[in-house]
């Protein structure tokens, strides 16, 4: 029964996250995207932390390696990620952002090694890292007449985002922390939505209160309570269960979800060249990756086997 749980689990977090690309596509039609991605933690934060209080036997933070990881979890991950996230969203389609999301663990790993020096890439990794690249390269389709224009701007602020979502995971690996990763989530997204208030702020944003439209109104409830505070909870129960690299697959299932639920609900074009980017990057990850899908592959069709 645990399997068939963990499983429903696991797509219900890609559709989240898939859903989370559409949602941002809606929303920033009525604010600018600093103050929305900040309005989408500032109740993610609400709804976390008031949990993470009411459930969790030593929720705040005690020690310095805390402070560390809430600073570098929500000033990296929350704060400068989705505010290049959203600004750059701007420009792309969902589909497009979703699949240059999927580079963060390609990035992790190159980071990584740089680092840390935790399996430091050989050649064919190498070679995984520049394919994941092109693939890219294929989806931003770069216009050398228009580089600071249209989608290239975009892919290129969120893979900004995405260096720093990885410089972000590989950073709290060194720190040792005292409470739970739901508790950290927790006030990693009350600080970064601070941060983003600051942000918006200093870019001179038009501040305005949530807007009251029915659209607008469901895709921030979507954003704050669904694809952050409910899909961190998920993405944090499955690592226990599942481990690093199974969980870490959602990321391939993710862009699936954002580019069909682009084109029904948003009419978003899906072009051969993004199909072939994603299929590249894929085939990126899986040089990369490689000594692990050799490892866990095996279990996986072990575990999907006994559903029959």
């Amino acid at each position: 029964m645990s399997r068939y749980r963990d499983v429903l689990l696991f797509f219900l977090l890609a559709s989240l996250w898939g859903g989370s690309f559409v949602a941002i596509e809606v929303g920033l039609a009525y604010y600018p995207p600093v103050l929305y991605a900040a309005y989408r933690f500032d109740i993610a934060a609400l709804v976390l932390v008031t949990y993470v209080l009411l459930t969790d036997s030593s929720p705040f933070p005690r020690t310095r390696g805390d402070l560390a990881a809430i600073g570098l979890s929500g000033g990296f991950n929350v704060a400068v990620n989705n505010s290049l996230l959203f600004t750059g969203q701007q420009y792309t389609t969902s589909g497009i952002a979703s699949i240059t999301y999927s580079l963060v663990p390609i990035v992790t790993a190159a980071v990584a090694a740089l680092w840390i020096g935790e399996s430091r890439l050989d050649l064919r990794g190498s070679l995984g890292v520049v394919l994941a690249f092109v693939g890219v390269g294929l989806v931003a389709q770069p216009d050398p007449a228009n580089l600071a224009g249209g989608v290239t701007i975009g892919v290129a602020l969120i893979f900004v985002g995405v260096v720093s979502v990885s410089f972000s995971s590989v950073g709290l690996r060194v720190v040792e922390t005292t409470f739970s990763s739901v508790a950290l989530t927790g006030w990693a997204m009350l600080f970064g939505g601070l941060a983003m208030h600051g942000f918006s702020l200093g870019l001179g944003e038009g501040q305005r209160l949530p807007a009251t439209e029915l659209p607008a109104l469901v895709a921030l409830g979507f954003l704050g309570v669904l694809s952050s505070a409910v899909a961190y909870t998920i993405y944090f129960t499955l690592l226990d269960r599942l481990g690093a690299f199974e969980i870490n697959l959602v990321s391939y299932v993710v862009p699936v979800v954002a580019t069909v639920a682009g084109a029904v609900l948003l009419a978003e074009p899906v072009t051969a060249t993004t199909v072939a980017g994603f299929v590249t990057i894929l085939g990126g990850f899986g040089l990369v990756k490689r000594h692990a899908i050799a490892e866990e592959v095996p279990k996986l069709v072990s575990q999907v086997g006994g559903f029959f």
